[in-house]
């Protein structure tokens, strides 16, 4: 595994990690829990739009972009990603109240497109490059949005949205200048083998990634049914909280499907598959630990007064963090090989328990309820996936643990790049 591309993709998710959390602290004190719900309703349903978006915009992109020349792939990415960004928000409004429609389509078009960007980046193996722009996206919306209520007085959580439209569109013109320079406008083409081949592709990745959002997101819209906005804005820090946890877990994966797409060694990925795992369970595991040291009066006093019952909410998510973490792994293997049957049937039984859990628990027990729900659909998903991968080879616990010959090479590997470095 090219350690130095996971060193730098952790410290890029770290960065955003720092950046979010700053954010979202700005935003809990600003707009307070109502303003938060807001937000992450908005972000949910963008997200929603995104997971189609990224049939021709996502994964795909990144997996064909070595198989195929840019000027192939490019003009059926752009055309999707403005008729999906446009069409999708307009039918999502029809399942559930929108009231920042005017919002949510240019941001979903431009996400679309600055998506579809980037992912190029990750096919052609440049991952410092993808990097970069995903911790602009928030360091420009951080910009914009303090640009438009300190200098524009717009105070209103409206200015969150405007901050996060510009954001999307100054960073796709500056990533189209740079991936144009790869590539000739004149010579983009429209053939039926590409877009039969990203098609197939992009919509069995997608639907996995989809129904997985369900998991994880549905019963934000059963507790805001249930519960109200203001109990969204309350769980969704938690969420956040615990979610920044999978830094690590989200670096390796994004390096090992990198690597996958191009490596035809199965016995070599599937170890570096399982030292990811290791490296993800127990950093994951020591991260968990430092959260839930920290005292319920420190959320209070970062976040505001309401959300004092943050860290119950992560104590109640852990289990199901830990093992999304490793499964995080083993689902991007299995993408990286091909194989998406798997990440479809694991993500529809996910999504069935949280359908039937969240009817009965979310009415009764609120934001308890959506806790539970939510940390019993990882498990359940990360088991299935997990049970898959080790019917392919041999299970051990010491899949989860270092040996002493793994942490010795790991300790030569510092000292001899410290030795280089000096």
């Amino acid at each position: 595994m090219k350690y130095k591309a996971v060193a730098e993709t952790f410290v890029s998710r770290f960065l955003m990690l720092i950046l979010n959390f700053g954010l979202i602290i700005f935003s809990t004190n600003m707009w307070g829990s109502a303003g938060k719900g807001t937000i992450s309703i908005v972000t949910l349903d963008l997200a929603i739009v995104v997971f189609f978006s990224n049939i021709f915009a996502g994964s795909s992109v990144s997996y064909f972009a070595s198989k195929y020349k840019i000027e192939k792939l490019l003009g059926y990415a752009y055309i999707w990603s403005v008729l999906v960004g446009i069409s999708v928000p307009l039918l999502v409004s029809l399942f559930h109240q929108q009231d920042y429609l005017f919002y949510l389509i240019p941001l979903s078009v431009f996400s679309s497109l600055l998506a579809a960007n980037t992912n190029f980046f990750i096919g052609k193996q440049e991952v410092r490059l993808y990097n970069l722009y995903t911790i602009l996206q928030l360091v420009v919306h951080i910009v914009f949005i303090f640009a438009i209520i300190f200098l524009l007085k717009i105070m209103t959580v409206e200015s969150y949205f405007l901050a996060q439209i510009f954001c999307f569109i100054f960073l796709f013109l500056i990533s189209s200048v740079r991936l144009l320079k790869r590539c000739s406008i004149k010579n983009i083409s429209f053939e039926k083998e590409v877009v039969t081949h990203v098609f197939n592709y992009g919509w069995k990745t997608q639907l996995s990634a989809f129904v997985q959002f369900l998991n994880n997101r549905v019963s934000f819209y059963f507790l805001e049914y249930y519960k109200g906005i203001a109990s969204v804005g309350i769980f969704s820090v938690g969420v956040a909280f615990s979610e920044a946890i999978w830094t690590v877990s989200r670096s390796l994966a994004l390096v090992l499907y990198s690597e996958a797409l191009d490596d035809e060694n199965k016995g070599s990925l599937i170890l570096k598959t399982k030292l990811s795992i290791k490296i993800s369970f127990i950093s994951t595991a020591l991260f968990i630990g430092v959260v839930l040291l920290l005292p319920a009066q420190f959320y209070t006093w970062i976040f505001g007064k309401d959300f004092s019952q943050t860290k119950l909410i992560i104590l109640v998510l852990s289990p199901g963090i830990l093992a999304i973490a490793v499964s995080n792994i083993v689902g991007f293997y299995f993408a990286g090989i091909n194989k998406l049957k798997i990440l479809n049937i694991k993500s529809f039984i996910g999504f069935i328990v949280t359908m039937i859990t969240s009817i009965f628990l979310i009415p009764r027990l609120g934001i308890l309820g959506v806790c539970i729900v939510t940390s019993l659909s990882y498990c359940v998903s990360s088991i299935i996936l997990l049970w898959n991968f080790y019917q392919l080879t041999h299970f051990s616990i010491n899949d989860f643990l270092f040996s002493k010959s793994e942490i010795k090479l790991i300790l030569h590997k510092i000292k001899n790049k410290q030795q280089n470095g000096s």
